[in-house]
Formats: C-alpha cells, sequence, structure tokens
C-alpha cells in the first residue's frame, strides 16, 4: 500500500526541467503547430526564414531549395553565411549556439537585421531538434566550416574542411520519423507556392525549388525558378490572372511611412468576391490586424470622398457600407515591422497599433494620385461601388430570411435534414449528400445517435459567379445555412461568421468518387470558402471517401479506392475475380455505405485544410470562374481520371 501512495506520489521530484531542444521535442505542436503534414512543412520555412532575412538585410539574392531523393531538405542561400567563431558566454563556436540553443541568433541582435520573419526565437534551431539529423556547412571568409548533428545534438566541435571563393549556408536536415509518425514526405506544390509568394514579397531575390524525387521528360529534375521585378504588382497579376480587371492597370504603393516600409497592391475585377491577403515581414498574417484595418480604413475613406465630390452618390438612397468598396477587389498588403506583436503563437494576427495608420496614409496617397490621374477608372470603380451597395441592400433581406430561418427552433430545420437526436455538437456530425437515392441510403446506414443527413438537390449554385443576394436566395445554400445553425453576420460585419450556435463539429462533404462528384464537392467547397471560412479554419469542414470498387473472389471480398488497390486486391486474389464499380453512393447498399465510408472505426475523412490562403484563393477563382484556357490546363495536369469531357 505504501508503495503506491509513494509511486503516485506528486512531489518536487516529479517535476520535469525540460531544457530548450527536450522541450521542442517533447512538445513539438508548440513550436511547429502540428507534426502532421503542416508542421512537416514547416520545417522548410523556419529555415528558410533565415535566409530571407539576409536577404532583408541586403546580404543575400538567391535561395535554392531542394528536395532530395530520400525526402530529406537542402536549402542554400549565398548571404554573409553564419559566424563561426567562438562564442564568448557560450564557449563554443557561434554556429553550434545558433542550431543548438532555442532564442539564439542575430535577428535578436537589432543591429544584425532590422526586420526579421521569425521572431518566436525557435527557428533552425527547433528544426536541429525535430530532425533525426542535420548537417550544417557554412561558406565564409574564403573557408568551409560544417558540423553535423543527431536529433538537435552536435556530434562534433564546428571544423574547417577546406577552402572556398563563395559565401552562404547549406543546411542539410531529414525530419525525425519518431516525430512524424503521420509522414515523411513533402509535396512539392506546397513547397512551390510558397517559394513563389517569397519570391513577389520580396523582389529582386531569385528562389529556386528543385525536386530530386522526380524528372521531366528530358531527364531532368522537377524544378521552378522565381523572380519578381515588380513585386506585389506582380503578384496581384497572377491572383488574379482568370478574373477580368475593370481597370487599366495595377494600383501600386512602395515606400516608408512613420519608419515603417509599406507595401501596398491592388486593382478591381468583375467578381463579387473580396480578396485581401496581408503579410507581416513574409508572414501571411491571414487574421488580418492594425495593417488590414489601416488598409480598410484609408480605402473607404479616400474612395468615400472621391465619390461624394464626383456627384456620383447623389441619386443614391442609401449610405454606402465599407464592404461596398471592397466587392470584387484583390489587394495585398505587406509591411515589415522591427518588433511586430503578433497574437497568439500562430502568428497570424498584428497587434502593433501604430501600423495601422502608417497603412492608412500610404492607401490614402497611393488611391488619391490614381484617382486624380485616371479619371475613367475612377468613374468605374465609383460606378462598381454603387452597384454593391445596391446588391447589398437586396442581399440583406435574402440574409434576414435565412436569419429568420436558422434561429428559429428545430421546426424550423430544413425539411430534408435527417436529424441526429445528440444535443452536444461536439460530438455530432452530418454529411451533406449528393442527390436524394444516395440520402436514402445514408439515412438506413447512418448512427442515428450522432450522424446526421442532408441530401442537396444536384449541384449548388456556383458562388464564384454570382451575386451575393442570389447566394442567400438559393434553396439549397439557405438549407446549409439553417441545418448548421450559424448566423451569417449582420450588415455592418457581413463576412463574419458567427460559430457559437453551431449543431454539427464535423460537417462531411459525401459526394460520388466519379467527374460529376468531383465538381460537386467543388461547388460545395467554393461556397465554404467564399461564405463561410471559418468553418474550414476551424477545422470542421471534411471530405468523405467512398470506394471506387469491390473485388470479390468466392467467400472472399475486399474494397479498392483506387486502380491500384484493385489490381493489388485482384492478384492477391489470384485467378478470375469479379469486380464491381461503383458509379454512385446510391448503388451501395445501406450496409457498405456504412461499413466503408460512414463507420468512425474504418472510414478515411480528408480534413478540408488552408495551406495558403492566397493559392487557395487564386485556385477557386481558376476553378469556378469564367476562364476557360487556365481551367483546361489545370485539369489535364492534376486529372485522376482517364476521360474527361471538355
Amino acid at each position: 500500500m505504501s508503495e503506491e501512495i509513494n509511486k503516485n506520489q506528486y512531489s518536487a521530484d516529479s517535476i520535469q526541467a525540460l531544457e530548450g531542444m527536450e522541450h521542442v521535442r517533447m512538445r513539438p505542436s508548440m513550436y511547429i503547430g502540428d507534426v502532421g503534414v503542416r508542421g512537416l512543412h514547416h520545417l522548410v520555412y523556419e529555415v528558410i526564414d533565415n535566409s530571407i532575412d539576409e536577404a532583408l538585410a541586403g546580404h543575400c539574392d538567391k535561395i535554392t531549395v531542394t528536395i532530395n531523393e530520400d525526402n530529406s531538405i537542402t536549402t542554400e542561400d549565398n548571404g554573409r553565411g553564419i559566424p563561426v567563431g567562438l562564442h564568448k558566454k557560450e564557449g563554443v563556436s557561434a554556429l553550434e549556439v545558433v542550431m543548438t540553443k532555442i532564442g539564439a541568433g542575430g535577428k535578436f541582435d537589432k543591429d544584425s537585421y532590422k526586420v526579421s520573419g521569425g521572431l518566436h526565437g525557435v527557428g533552425v534551431s527547433c528544426v536541429n531538434a525535430l530532425s533525426s539529423n542535420l548537417k550544417a556547412t557554412v561558406h565564409r571568409d574564403g573557408k568551409i566550416w560544417e558540423q553535423e548533428y543527431e536529433r538537435g545534438k552536435a556530434m562534433y566541435p564546428v571544423k574547417s574542411t577546406g577552402t572556398t571563393d563563395k559565401r552562404g549556408t547549406i543546411v542539410t536536415f531529414k525530419p525525425d520519423s519518431q516525430i512524424f509518425t503521420q509522414t515523411l514526405e513533402y509535396n512539392y506544390e506546397t513547397l512551390s507556392s510558397r517559394m513563389r509568394e517569397l519570391a513577389y514579397l520580396n523582389k529582386g531575390i531569385t528562389v529556386v525549388i528543385v525536386d530530386k524525387r522526380e524528372k521531366d521528360e528530358k531527364g531532368e529534375f522537377l524544378s521552378e525558378t522565381f523572380f519578381s521585378e515588380e513585386g506585389l504588382s506582380e503578384f496581384i497579376k497572377y491572383l488574379d490572372e482568370t478574373r477580368e480587371p475593370i481597370m487599366k492597370s495595377v494600383i501600386a504603393f512602395e515606400g516608408e511611412k512613420n519608419g515603417i516600409p509599406v507595401e501596398v497592391a491592388m486593382i478591381y475585377n468583375t467578381s463579387y468576391a473580396e480578396n485581401l491577403h496581408s503579410y507581416v515581414n513574409n508572414i501571411n498574417t491571414h487574421e488580418g490586424g492594425t495593417h488590414l484595418t489601416g488598409f480598410r480604413r484609408g480605402l473607404t475613406h479616400t474612395l468615400k470622398k472621391y465619390a461624394d465630390e464626383s456627384g456620383m452618390l447623389e441619386k443614391l438612397k442609401f449610405d454606402i457600407a465599407g464592404d461596398d468598396f471592397r466587392e470584387g477587389l484583390t489587394a495585398i498588403i505587406s509591411v515589415k515591422v522591427a518588433e511586430p506583436q503578433f497574437e497568439g503563437q500562430t502568428k497570424t494576427k498584428l497587434g502593433n497599433r501604430e501600423v495601422s495608420s502608417s497603412v492608412s496614409q500610404a492607401v490614402s496617397e497611393m488611391l488619391t494620385d490614381y484617382l486624380e490621374e485616371h479619371p475613367d477608372d475612377a468613374k468605374i470603380i465609383v460606378q462598381k461601388v454603387i452597384l454593391a451597395a445596391q446588391a447589398r441592400h437586396a442581399a440583406q433581406k435574402a440574409r434576414e430570411m435565412v436569419q429568420r430561418k436558422t434561429v428559429m427552433s428545430i421546426g424550423g430545420l430544413p425539411g430534408k435534414l435527417s436529424d441526429c437526436s445528440e444535443q452536444d455538437p461536439a460530438k455530432c456530425e452530418v454529411f451533406l449528400v449528393e442527390g436524394d437515392s444516395a440520402g436514402g441510403t445514408a439515412k438506413q446506414g447512418r448512427d442515428r445517435a450522432f450522424q446526421a443527413i442532408l441530401p442537396l438537390r444536384g449541384k449548388i449554385l456556383n458562388v464564384e459567379k454570382a451575386m451575393q443576394h442570389k447566394v442567400f436566395e438559393n434553396e439549397e445554400i439557405k438549407n446549409i445555412f439553417t441545418a448548421l445553425g450559424v448566423t451569417i453576420g449582420t450588415e455592418e460585419d457581413s463576412k463574419a461568421l458567427n460559430l457559437s450556435k453551431l449543431r454539427y463539429h464535423k460537417i462531411v462533404i459525401m459526394c460520388d468518387a466519379d467527374i460529376d462528384g468531383s465538381h460537386i464537392a467543388t461547388l460545395i467547397l467554393t461556397f465554404f470558402f467564399r461564405y463561410m471560412k471559418e468553418l474550414i479554419e476551424s477545422g470542421h469542414v471534411y471530405i468523405a471517401t467512398p470506394p471506387l470498387y469491390l473485388v470479390k473472389k468466392g467467400q472472399k471480398k475486399q474494397y479498392a479506392w483506387n486502380d491500384k488497390e484493385r489490381d493489388t486486391i485482384a492478384e492477391q486474389f489470384g485467378g478470375s475475380v469479379s469486380v464491381q464499380r461503383y458509379k454512385g453512393l446510391g448503388e451501395m447498399n445501406a450496409t457498405q455505405l456504412w461499413d466503408t465510408t460512414m463507420n468512425p472505426e474504418f472510414r478515411t475523412l480528408r480534413q478540408v485544410q488552408i495551406d495558403n490562403g492566397t493559392e487557395a484563393d487564386r485556385i477557386f477563382s481558376m476553378l469556378m470562374g469564367d476562364d476557360v484556357p487556365p481551367r483546361r490546363e489545370f485539369i489535364e495536369k492534376n486529372a485522376i481520371y482517364a476521360n474527361i469531357d471538355a
């Protein structure tokens, strides 16, 4: 009995004093967000941050990222090279201090770096701690220096291995399989998108990405080189390449306001979507912050003043709201702040108050000059704002109808919704199912305790090409809003989504595993991205993965989710097998649908995440907009079906 008490006793000896690298390995998610796909790629960004900091300080103009055959990563820059001299306080090389001590690095010295991206002090040492092995090579002062590490610990002192006429830092690391248990495989497109983004945000820097795991038709490694002369103006053109501009050129500003470097680029297009992308020291602040507030204030004040003075608002019977000035607007705001104050560890919302006025002044000056120099464009912009205001009033009536339905009790729920009995939203899930046939099967196969079914009639409205009031008037979309129980926002802040009344914490899109099913899933995702982005950001949206085939031989049967699995199973069964191809969910019986797609013990749900908001915006615009050639090119490159109808 006394032994049992001693085992469970909470004493001073129970407290673990973890230092630096040990703490990173025990609590990796505190430093890189998670240990899944996103965290794996975040390691690369942390190393690249050091090279970008060198570029911002004016000492580096080329960065190369290589995905090696074994999924290790090599980054190389032509900066000054990490210092290798003796660190007085630590008694070892400065390189070893940077690579093995959390919070070490030149970015905390204001004389070394004026601005810096990775200011939480984890950086490359964090990457080292979470790698099974890492090698740092420094070209500095005519010599080559190197040091290797295992799980963050130096294997030997920094040593000189030769002479060189180059300069810069090379880091090669292999993520640790003990930490990243889900996957160690890097996605080329994910890294490529971030490298392209960095090139636009830091004009004049060449960023190269190479994938040694794949070769093209010429037998050369897959690679891309990104370089931008114009910076954000080019970035805007890239993001809006599938949208139709209503003005002659991009409105751009670059300069320093109150000691803060500010760069802004914007353009209006014929769409109805507002797309604002904000960055602080190259970090995408997708939750916005004071710089975004400053942009909105400067835009609204300047455009309203111009519109009032032009006399174009005289016949308008109601006031224009802030949202009206941003309909059909794509804008990028990038600021460099010496000591940014981010809200939360994830660096997604800027808190520095002084930044707001700097950006507001910059936008006001930029817009005033442009409107005076381009009167024709100015008139077109104000006309679009007036149309947006008129549409907003129409949308408000439609929104109020949805709102009234949403706040009603169970009697106000859509007639086609088969609800679950569980009252705790955290335990509930709803399946958005394509058509009544599949909906009927899903209703029979589900667990009524916690699974609800909402059948959708055919293809929902393509919100990318629809005015806001048309979206809120659409019956299927009204049913989704009402079933989920979320409120849409007020007239003052129509983009805000109140998730406090969300009735299901898992929203599962379940469509047929064919081209039509993929199209319907994309339409629903477009709607969520444009009107309910908070659902995706909060991790509530999933896609079900029903099987494509059932392979049988005698009493043996097994499901396959792709052609390769089908062939492997057929080979394992041997001899002649029968293969059933499921064209739709309705072809499965209720038991099969439960076993393969709905049973939490065996199903595979893919959580929808936004890794790169700017790239997601561009892809939705391309897939669901009016411009056909880019969409055709994208489908041909990414298609997983053998035959695609034009």
